[in-house]
C-alpha cells in the first residue's frame, strides 16, 4: 500500500536553522522521514556537515534552507540601500509615508569624527529636519482645505484619511542620513553574499553594519556565515571602473530625457507568443516562432487575448511573459527611487546619489505658500554637499534630501512590467511613483502594443500626475 501523504512544519523554535538545512540536504540520500533525520542531528554534527559540504565542496544551495529573521534598527537610509540590495530576501522598513521623524533622527558618519566639517554636516542635517517639521502644519492645512472633514467623519478618521497626502510631500526634505528600522528575512546563502558586499563598502557605517549582522547571525548559523568577509573583487573592480569613467565627458541629461526606453526587442511579442505555444504544444521553439510570424495581426491579437484576457487583478501571470525585456534610463527623485528599489525582480543600476541633477518641487509646497522656504533648504543642502564631497563624496551623500533627482538604469521583462505598473499606478501609490510607472507603461504600450493594452489603465496619465503634483521636476 502506498505511503500516506504527509505535510508538516519543522519548527525553527525547536530546531536550529543550520540543523533544518542539513535535514533537508540529507533527504537526497536518506530514505528516512525529515523528522527522523532531524532527530538524529545535533548542532555539532550539523556544523561538521556544513564545514564539509557547504564550505569544503561548495554545495552552497544547502544554506538556502537556513532562514533568519533579522531586526536592524537605527541605520541611515543610505545604509538601507546596501542592506536591501539583495534580490533573494524580504524587507519591511520604516516608511516616510506613514511616520514622522524627530529632529535628532539622523546618522553622523564616523568619517567626520574630529573633522572640521562635522559641525557643518550636523547643522545642515538639523536644518533639513527643522524645515521638514516646520512644513508639516502648513502642508496639513492646505490638504485640510482640499479635503474637508465629512459630516459623518470623526476627527481621527479624517486625519487618518488625509495624513499621507501631506506627509508624502514633506518627505522630500528628509536627507539620506535619516534613521530607519528594517526587518529582513533572508536565507544563509544570500546573507553571506550580503555581508560580503557590506564589508566591501566604502562607508564605515555599512562596513560596521555588515560586521554586526554577521555577529548576530552567527548565533543561529555559526558555520554558514563564518567565512563571510570583504571581497577584494568588489573593491578593486569598483575602483577600476570609477577611474575608467572619469576619462569620459559628463553630459547632464536634459529635462525631456527623464524616462527613455533605450532597448527593447521589436519581436518580443512574437517570442512570448511562441513560448506560450511551445509550452502547451509539442513544437520546437523555432517552429513555434515561425508559426507566430506567419499569423496576421488579428490572429496574434487573439493569441494575446487567450494568454492575458482572463488575468484577474490578483492573478500571477504565466512565466512565458518573461521572454521579452525592456531597458529604461530613468531620472526620478530619491524618494521615488527608494520605493523603486523594492522591485527586486528587475536589474537595477543606480548611479550615486548627488545634488547635481537638481531637485523636484511638490506642488503642495507652492500651494501652501512655502515654496521659497523649500527652495532655501534644498539649495543650502546642495551647497554643503559640494563642500563635503570635496573631502569625501560618499560621506556627502548622507546630506542629499529625497527631493533631489537620481539616475537609474532598469531592465525587466513584461511579466515584471505587469506587476510593477499594476502596483505603482494605483491611486494609493505615491505620486512620484505614479508618474514614473505611468510613463514606463506608456513607453511599453508603444513598443509592444498587443501586450501593452493589457497593462493596467491608470486613472490619470503621467502628464496629469506631473501637472497636478509638481511645480518643478
Amino acid at each position: 500500500m502506498p505511503a500516506k501523504h504527509r505535510i508538516y512544519l519543522l519548527d525553527p523554535q525547536k530546531i536550529p536553522p543550520e540543523t533544518i538545512a542539513v535535514t533537508f540536504a540529507k533527504t537526497s540520500r536518506s530514505p528516512e522521514s525529515f523528522q527522523e533525520i532531524a532527530a538524529e542531528l545535533t548542532e555539532t554534527r550539523s556544523a561538521e556537515f556544513h564545514e564539509k559540504w557547504v564550505v569544503g565542496y561548495g554545495h552552497a544551495s544547502v544554506a538556502e534552507h537556513a532562514v533568519l529573521h533579522i531586526a536592524v534598527e537605527n541605520l541611515s537610509r543610505l545604509a538601507v540601500e546596501t542592506l536591501e540590495g539583495n534580490r533573494l530576501a524580504s524587507y519591511t522598513e520604516k516608511s516616510t509615508r506613514y511616520q514622522k521623524w524627530d529632529p535628532d533622527d539622523f546618522y553622523v558618519p564616523q568619517e567626520l569624527e574630529n573633522h572640521p566639517l562635522r559641525q557643518l554636516y550636523e547643522q545642515t542635517c538639523r536644518a533639513l529636519f527643522e524645515s521638514y517639521l516646520h512644513t508639516l502644519p502648513h502642508l496639513q492645512a492646505e490638504v485640510e482645505k482640499r479635503s474637508p472633514r465629512r459630516e459623518d467623519e470623526s476627527e481621527k478618521r479624517w486625519q487618518a484619511r488625509i495624513r499621507t497626502d501631506y506627509i508624502d510631500a514633506a518627505r522630500f526634505l528628509l536627507p539620506a542620513s535619516a534613521l530607519a528600522n528594517v526587518g529582513v528575512t533572508i536565507n544563509a546563502r544570500a546573507l553571506e553574499h550580503a555581508i560580503c558586499k557590506m564589508l566591501s563598502h566604502p562607508l564605515v557605517e555599512v562596513r560596521v553594519l555588515g560586521q554586526e549582522i554577521k555577529q548576530a547571525a552567527q548565533a543561529e548559523v555559526p558555520t554558514l556565515v563564518k567565512y563571510a568577509d570583504a571581497a577584494p573583487y568588489l573593491q578593486s573592480t569598483t575602483q577600476s571602473l570609477v577611474e575608467a569613467v572619469q576619462t569620459l565627458p559628463d553630459t547632464p541629461a536634459s529635462p525631456q530625457d527623464w524616462c527613455r526606453l533605450v532597448r527593447f526587442d521589436p519581436e518580443g511579442e512574437n517570442r512570448i507568443l511562441a513560448a506560450a505555444l511551445y509550452r502547451f504544444g509539442s513544437l520546437s521553439y523555432t517552429r513555434a516562432l515561425e508559426a507566430v510570424r506567419g499569423y496576421s495581426l488579428a490572429e496574434r491579437a487573439e493569441l494575446v487575448e487567450r494568454l492575458l484576457g482572463d488575468l484577474g487583478c490578483h492573478d500571477i501571470p504565466l512565466r512565458e511573459l518573461e521572454y521579452t525585456a525592456y531597458t529604461f534610463d530613468l531620472i526620478l527623485d530619491q524618494g521615488a527611487y527608494f520605493e523603486l528599489k523594492r522591485h527586486r525582480m528587475m536589474t537595477q543600476t543606480p548611479q550615486a546619489l548627488t545634488t547635481r541633477l537638481g531637485y523636484t518641487i511638490p506642488k503642495l509646497f507652492t500651494d501652501a505658500g512655502i515654496e521659497d522656504a523649500y527652495r532655501r533648504a534644498m539649495d543650502a543642502a546642495a551647497q554643503v554637499y559640494e563642500q563635503i564631497a570635496a573631502f569625501n563624496p560618499h560621506v556627502a551623500t548622507y546630506l542629499v534630501p529625497n527631493g533631489f533627482n537620481r539616475r537609474v538604469l532598469l531592465d525587466f521583462n513584461f511579466r515584471t512590467a505587469l506587476h510593477f505598473t499594476r502596483l505603482r499606478t494605483a491611486p494609493n501609490a505615491h505620486f512620484s511613483m505614479r508618474r514614473a510607472a505611468g510613463r514606463i507603461a506608456a513607453e511599453i504600450r508603444a513598443a509592444s502594443p498587443l501586450l501593452g493594452r493589457h497593462l493596467p489603465a491608470p486613472q490619470e496619465t503621467w502628464q496629469a500626475v506631473e501637472a497636478t503634483h509638481f511645480t518643478q521636476v
